[in-house]
């Protein structure tokens, strides 16, 4: 089949590289999102999605809109008989869907229709599930809504965090794609509408998300560590006002209030039960085991954590 794929984000790396090994199919076209500025210089830079095909010397779009009709008129011009969508992050209309006679399919790093949106990774890891898993959908007018080709379930590991998630993830998305195009080749899908009525709908996360509220219960504040490893990542304040990251910890079963520092090896006391801080990021360094930082920066028991 001639395929377009649109994709931006590092996680459809992995499902363009599997189309192009499989050689049953034809990439004739790939849609990414325009060079942005970044970094200190704020030098244009390529997304993920868009490098590696650079690298592929694929023939690359970038509208800003995927719906203006030069965009639409590009794309018809590539006739292509099937649209691959991997973290694309521009919403596709139904008169981009409809230039495919298979139309659209979108890979989704969910159990659909649980986790519906943005930052579905991150959610599953955020309220403790046991496991999550790829569905891969028809495009529908409404996100994530469409109905389902195929689902892969994946166990959750205790100390899995957002971005080790995201990676085997995106290899179980890889290869349950290919499966899913087959089944489209041969006419033999299998669609099964999402259920409305388990429908869970998330947002995205900010910066502020981060921020530690020592009130919560231990393995609630380990989950939300987890989950926002590597962004916007958790903070607290130090008793001297500094910031504080901290990307690993790890439950004890000790009680006191909230954010005091039971010992001085970094045991901080939650809404119930305490964490022992782990790995730990002071400003202006890296990350670092909790000895490490504790040689520069001794903390006494019964001070607090904010």
């Amino acid at each position: 089949m001639r395929i377009i794929f649109m994709g931006s984000a590092a996680l459809a790396v992995p499902s363009l590289r599997s189309i192009l090994e499989n050689v049953r199919d034809e990439v004739v076209g790939v849609v990414s999102q325009p060079d942005r500025p970044a970094g200190r210089k704020r030098l244009l830079t390529p997304c993920p999605l868009k490098a590696f095909a650079d690298e592929q010397q694929l023939n690359v779009l970038t509208p800003e809109k995927i719906g203006e009709p030069e965009s639409v008129a590009a794309l018809a011009a590539l006739k292509p008989d099937l649209l691959v969508v991997v973290a694309y992050g521009q919403y596709i209309p139904q008169r981009v869907i409809q230039l495919a006679r298979h139309e659209a399919i979108n890979v989704h790093p969910s159990l659909l229709p649980k986790y519906r949106g943005s930052a579905p990774i991150q959610w599953a890891i955020l309220n403790g599930d046991q496991e999550t898993g790829v569905s891969i959908i028809y495009l529908a007018k409404k996100m994530d809504a469409g109905d389902i080709l195929k689902q892969k379930r994946y166990p959750l590991g205790a100390d899995e965090t957002s971005e080790t998630l995201h990676d085997k993830l995106a290899e179980v998305g890889a290869g349950l794609l290919l499966e899913a195009i087959d089944d489209i080749a041969n006419g033999t899908v299998e669609r099964t509408v999402q259920d409305e009525s388990a429908v869970v709908e998330i947002r995205k996360f900010t910066k502020e998300d981060g921020a530690i509220d020592w009130s919560l219960p231990a393995e609630v504040l380990r989950n939300r560590i987890r989950a926002f490893d590597p962004w916007p990542g958790s903070f607290c304040k130090l008793p001297n006002g500094d910031l504080l990251k901290i990307w690993k910890a790890e439950h004890s079963a000790e009680n006191g209030a909230p954010g005091e520092l039971l010992d001085d090896q970094l045991l901080v006391a939650t809404g119930e039960g305490a964490l022992r801080l782990t790995e730990v990021q002071p400003v202006g360094k890296k990350r670092m085991p909790s000895a490490s930082f504790l040689n520069g920066f001794p903390v006494a028991k019964g001070l607090f954590l904010s």
